[in-house]
């Protein structure tokens, strides 16, 4: 089977440095879903409206290199244990497939760019290949009791985050609320802990730099 993309993502992570680790901890990150002119068809779009929630199937477009190993290292985890990478939803797999639950701020049918999806919540970067997209339906896809291995037993971490004011004023208060959401998850890759080292994350179009000590991120430009 060939795949061939159906649309891509617009995000405000221009790489996927800072890019949330799953769809739904930054619930009020937003983003929008732009069809390839081939599927530029309001007709593919009919009934969504009375959705909530989407799946999407997408490629993790910035890992170049193949998957090898049988086992990654889970962030949640502190990088420092394997897993089996078919127990796991790292980046790193056969075939860069990912799949995320994103919810549906609004459908807009008719624009210059075709129909657009915007949507809240989702773990893409800018520019990333969409494969598929599929309604989220509760009495198939939520299952509120089930066990989710080792995620069940390691929390997520956040950390405290000071942003000044003259980094504030570049945002407006939705893009600004987003970004501390972002960075309250700790974008560092887990095994740094350098409290002298300055991180630097694109985010809408603006270099934000920032520290982590003690747990508390400060953005310092």
């Amino acid at each position: 089977m060939q795949i061939e993309p159906i649309a891509y993502f617009h995000s405000p992570f221009a790489t996927k440095f800072g890019v949330p680790k799953q769809s739904g901890l930054v619930e009020n990150l937003q983003g929008i879903i732009e069809f390839v002119p081939k599927y530029r068809n309001a007709d593919a779009l009919r009934g969504m409206e009375e959705f909530d929630y989407l799946w999407l199937v997408w490629e993790f477009s910035a890992n170049k290199h193949a998957a090898t190993s049988p086992v990654v290292r889970p962030p949640l985890l502190g990088g420092n244990v394997r897993m089996g990478v078919f127990a796991t939803r790292s980046p790193f797999r056969p075939n860069r497939l990912g799949l995320s639950s994103v919810r549906i701020s609004e459908v807009e049918l008719d624009t210059p760019r075709g129909p657009l999806i915007h949507v809240l919540g989702a773990d893409l970067m800018d520019g990333t290949p969409i494969y598929d997209i599929k309604p989220y339906v509760v009495y198939a896809d939520c299952h509120p009791n089930a066990r989710s291995g080792f995620v069940d037993k390691h929390a997520i971490r956040h950390l405290d985050v000071s942003i000044p004011d003259s980094v504030a004023l570049k945002f407006d208060a939705r893009t600004l609320a987003a970004l501390r959401k972002v960075l309250e998850l700790d974008p560092r890759p887990q095994y740094h802990d350098d409290p002298l080292k300055v991180y630097g994350m694109m985010y809408a179009g603006i270099d934000v730099r920032f520290k982590v000590a003690n747990g508390v991120l400060t953005v310092i430009d």
